[in-house]
């Protein structure tokens, strides 16, 4: 053994320094990754060729081994990690020689591209992050966080340390719009840094809320972290957990999870959603709490009025605060009484197939007792408990077509039980009173006439919904009975939005906070995938670039407004409306729903292809689309180049033998701690790209396969990776920062102005340790 080192921890650290050496060396690091993969399988196959690497591996011919295994120890679980005294043998690194790893790893390597890069499972998830790249760089091109950077200070600037407060809440909506950590810091350095800095601000705060509130976009969603740790979670846990149950001597893992072994990129979406307000309210708390201790260092600034007109405090608390609570709590009251609910009248031609136990219980003895020992005795007996009851009641366990009579008398229950009030009609008028109490709010001294008008048409809706409107009434005479409510409260919200447009906080975090309600609510509603959503959002972004350039110039935006609203329409009709026209009777409600379907489609369209042209003649597509092309391929680049680094780290079994030594520690709590531990110093000197390419598939199967929730176990990663972007000397963040700092700002004010987040990020670790609730509650509330 060459310096008394296993030949395969030679290996790894050949493989470290290669790696380490690539990036240090000044080569695009997508391309050093995949050059430390090939020079280190070089150098270890010449060392290995030599006779100089000799790894020592367990004697499975020993009498101690089979003693082991006789006594009933999984032999996946016997390691010279956990049992050193078991013989061993020494064999070369490469059993079969380099060649044959060589050409073995040649062919993975193409499988493996197949697999994540070009054609597999994950390609659909990884076109995500093509979409929000392109989502993020278009928000940041059309100035949309100037805006939002310069209105929010003039909300928040009274306040103590309000400009601090204001930067967190930009970094919040940048991160939800942007996701990019490098574009968002320098953006907010460029535009808030010399802004605090002229006004009193100390520094080290102005540096550290800055650099932190930047690092929002790890974690808040759509985050591109989560994307691509998504993709790698969702097989590492899959695979794990049917490891885990076969070692527990059962068939498959829903056997012995009693639950599929699945998540989603949309599910960690939903689990990072209050990790991630947690993160940024803890930001805000301690900029407030500085500014009220030090006020000299964060004064409140006067940065004037965002509403053209005043406001008394009463008017304030009515409209913005009491009435929308009022209306949003009235429904909830409706709904909870049964007067708002579900009109859906479709009956199954089957029947439904028998409830089954909450556990399999058909199982043998080594997985009963592992069953037992994760679930408890008191489960396994309720599980035992209800398969005899179904059992006995002689339950159907599979469908059977139901007759016309068992059809009919199905659908008159679920028309005898439907709600007065539609879902999708009462959170449409929720919407529309919504405005309407904005628009009062706003201007209490206006003519409010045309606010009534519509206040009347909403009143009206739901006196001809619950009088008129009956669960069988076809979607196209319920559109004519409610038309004319309809037009009266259009009136009223046109008129509520024409006064919300004079008030500037409304015109600029409006647009792009309806763009991200709509990509994050398709995403954590479990409407659509995040594939789609980022189409959504990418598509919704240039457009809203569009209006703004249009603006610039002076030119009208009607065609982008009303494309908006053509794609509003198209998602209302086709929730209203059946358009499959495909079908052999087709009704002319059908055929008229189908054709304004497609005319607003087509608009829609046009507009999106109006508003690429508007920012090409401007100058600004082209950026556009060059620094997309250009993020995205770093991102695909890196992976490609991972996946040979990892190939080679498993030819020569670098893979197992990490992995072994993790499995060595009996408590998977002690594991996890060590792994948060790598992740965190690897985070000082890697980007995240690298580290979830390269590490976490290393790890993954060992972190993945224990009993922690993988969502949280995700979110923890993630979170961990943005507090090792923050923590000097090597945060990533530091570095953007201090490129666009002014010479007035050392790298000393930045590194003791970060310091206080660093550990707030730690803080905000420890705090999702002790209560994992706050990562799973959202998903466990929202379906999938």
């Amino acid at each position: 053994m060459l310096f008394g080192l296993d030949g395969v921890e030679i290996g790894l650290i050949i493989v470290f320094f290669c790696l380490f050496g690539g990036i240090l060396s000044g080569f695009p690091v997508a391309f050093a990754i995949g050059g430390a993969g090939i020079i280190s399988f070089g150098i270890i196959a010449a060392m290995d060729s030599a006779g100089l690497l000799i790894h020592q591996a367990i004697d499975t011919s020993s009498q101690l081994y089979r003693d082991l295994v006789h006594s009933g120890v999984n032999p996946d679980t016997i390691s010279l990690f956990r049992y050193p005294d078991l013989p061993s043998l020494g064999e070369p690194v490469f059993p079969k020689g380099w060649e044959v790893a060589m050409d073995r790893n040649l062919s993975f390597i193409v499988n493996r591209m197949n697999e994540r890069v070009l054609a597999g499972q994950s390609i659909e998830t990884l076109l995500a992050v093509l979409m929000f790249v392109l989502m993020g760089i278009t928000l940041e091109r059309s100035k949309i966080a100037d805006d939002l950077l310069t209105t929010m200070a003039r909300v928040f600037g009274p306040l103590p340390g309000g400009l601090a407060v204001s930067i967190v809440v930009v970094g919040a909506f940048l991160a939800a719009s942007t996701g990019i950590v490098g574009a968002t810091v320098v953006t907010m350095g460029l535009l808030a840094l010399p802004t605090m800095l002229r006004n009193g601000y100390s520094p080290e705060l102005a540096t550290g809320v800055i650099a932190a509130s930047g690092t929002l976009g790890q974690i808040i969603p759509p985050s591109i972290v989560i994307v691509l740790l998504g993709t790698l979670a969702g097989d590492l846990y899959s695979a794990a957990q049917e490891s885990r149950a076969v070692v527990a001597g059962c068939t498959d893992a829903l056997t012995y999870l009693g639950e599929p072994a699945v998540v989603s990129v949309g599910t960690l979406f939903q689990a990072a959603l209050l990790p991630g307000i947690m993160l940024a309210l803890l930001y805000a708390l301690y900029a407030f709490g500085y500014a009220m201790l030090n006020p000299d260092k964060a004064p409140a600034v006067e940065m004037g009025s965002s509403n053209n007109e005043p406001i008394t405090r009463n008017e304030a608390l009515l409209w913005f605060l009491g009435a929308p609570i009022g209306l949003i709590a009235g429904a909830f009251l409706l709904g909870s009484a049964g007067l708002i609910g579900s009109q859906d009248t479709t009956v199954s031609s089957f029947s439904d197939i028998g409830e089954s136990a909450s556990l399999r219980t058909n199982v043998g003895e080594q997985c009963q007792t592992s069953m037992i020992e994760l679930h408890g005795q008191e489960a396994w007996d309720t599980a035992v408990a209800e398969e005899e009851a179904i059992a006995a009641s002689g339950a159907a366990t599979e469908s059977t077509r139901l007759t016309d009579e068992e059809i009919a008398a199905a659908k008159a229950a679920k028309v005898a039980a439907a709600a007065p009030i539609g879902t999708g009609l009462s959170v449409l008028m929720v919407l529309m009173g919504l405005t309407l109490i904005l628009g009062r709010g706003i201007s209490p001294s206006g003519d409010a006439k045309p606010l009534i008008v519509g206040a009347v048409g909403l009143l009206l809706m739901t006196l001809v919904d619950i009088v008129f409107i009956m669960p069988t009434t076809s979607s196209g005479v319920a559109f004519l009975m409610l038309a004319l409510p309809l037009a009266l409260t259009l009136y009223g919200c046109k008129e509520a939005a024409i006064r919300a447009t004079k008030n500037e906080l409304i015109r600029v975090v409006f647009p792009p906070l309806v763009l991200i309600i709509a990509v994050l609510g398709s995403i954590l509603g479990g409407i659509t995938n995040p594939t789609p959503a980022a189409a959504l959002g990418a598509g919704g972004a240039i457009m809203l670039a569009a209006y703004r350039r249009l603006q610039d110039e002076g030119r009208s935006g009607h065609v982008i407004i009303w494309s908006t609203f053509a794609i509003l329409i198209c998602i209302i009709v086709g929730v209203n409306f059946d358009l499959r026209i495909n079908q052999g009777d087709v009704s002319v409600e059908t055929w008229l729903a189908f054709i304004v379907a497609y005319g607003a489609y087509l608009y829609a369209l046009f507009g999106l292809l109006f508003g690429c042209w508007v920012l090409f003649k401007g100058g600004v597509l082209s950026p556009i689309v060059r620094e997309t092309a250009k993020v995205t391929s770093m991102v695909f680049t890196i992976l490609i180049g991972s996946q040979l680094l990892n190939l080679v780290v498993i030819s020569f079994g670098g893979e197992h033998y990490i992995q072994q030594f993790l499995k060595s520690f009996d408590n998977e709590l002690t594991v996890f701690l060590i792994v948060m531990l790598v992740l965190f110093v690897l985070g000082f000197v890697l980007d995240f790209l690298e580290i979830i390419y390269i590490v976490i598939p290393i790890v993954g199967p060992v972190i993945y396969g224990g009993s922690f929730d993988p969502k949280w176990v995700t979110i923890m990663v993630a979170v961990n990776l943005q507090t090792s972007f923050l923590t000097p000397p090597f945060g990533f963040a530091l570095f953007y920062l201090r490129g666009v700092a002014p010479k007035e700002v050392t790298t000393g004010h930045i590194y003791r102005g970060i310091l206080p987040f660093v550990l707030i990020q730690v803080a905000g670790l420890a705090i999702l340790w002790s209560f994992p609730s706050i990562v799973t509650i959202v998903p466990d509330l929202i379906p999938n």
